[in-house]
């Protein structure tokens, strides 16, 4: 049987003692296969945004396991989840945060050349393939300025990739487009899930958006419910 990609098991998350305690998750259970397509859904104030900020390695819990890869990552050092976030994961957000002096290339290889202290003839040659996938063969060089919301999305997608990682977060990554954009970006996220088996785990509101995913996970009071 193949080892999933990642595992939590009574994933707890408490912010504030006391009478100002929170319980945001409650011993939350998550299991992901390697090359799943999946939706994250559930209400403001269930718990998602801090689910992902988790399985990102972005934040610990207060108790539970967090296995991703083999790796038990409750137990990891601040610099074991920066390496291993850097080798492993990507992230999209629904604000594409592009730095706005670079152009659609440098923003792409940018993880790369922090990763590596430097550009390099490799990760340039990568960037431009992605952006050429993306459909941005012609904006390649333009400034992030020029670039329309759907395409700057793109450029997001391509540089979240840019590393090669096995899992993929993407926090309402359409949430500011239109439709047409919305489809084409997903349209490329689905074909990158298909080529390279990369796993995706999207939180959406947008019910068309969670339908195009190859399983919908729902979350309410701090743990998985569907």
């Amino acid at each position: 049987m193949t080892e999933p990609l990642l595992q939590v098991r009574g994933l707890w998350k408490i912010f504030g003692e006391g009478g100002a305690e929170t319980q945001v998750l409650k011993g939350l259970d998550l299991t992901m296969a390697r090359g799943e397509m999946s939706a994250l859904l559930g209400p403001s104030g269930s718990g998602k945004s801090t689910l992902l900020t988790i399985l990102g390695t972005l934040m610990q819990p207060t108790s539970g396991s967090h296995v991703m890869l083999g790796e038990d990552l409750t137990t990891a050092s601040d610099k074991d989840l920066t390496d291993f976030r850097n080798l492993h994961i990507g992230f999209v957000f629904q604000f594409h945060n592009l730095l706005p002096d670079f152009t659609a290339l440098e923003n792409v290889i940018f993880p790369t050349a922090v990763r590596d202290g430097r550009e390099t003839a490799a990760a340039r040659d990568r960037g431009r393939e992605l952006l050429v996938r993306m459909g941005l063969a012609d904006r390649i060089d333009y400034p992030s300025t020029s670039l329309s919301g759907g395409q700057k999305q793109r450029v997001a997608v391509a540089r979240a990739l840019m590393n090669r990682p096995e899992f993929v977060l993407a926090d309402e990554p359409t949430g500011n487009l239109d439709r047409a954009s919305a489809n084409q970006v997903m349209e490329l996220i689905g074909e990158i899930n298909r080529a390279e088996g990369t796993t995706f785990l999207i939180s959406t509101h947008d019910e068309k958006i969670a339908a195009r995913c190859q399983r919908q996970i729902l979350v309410g009071d701090g743990q998985v419910t569907g």
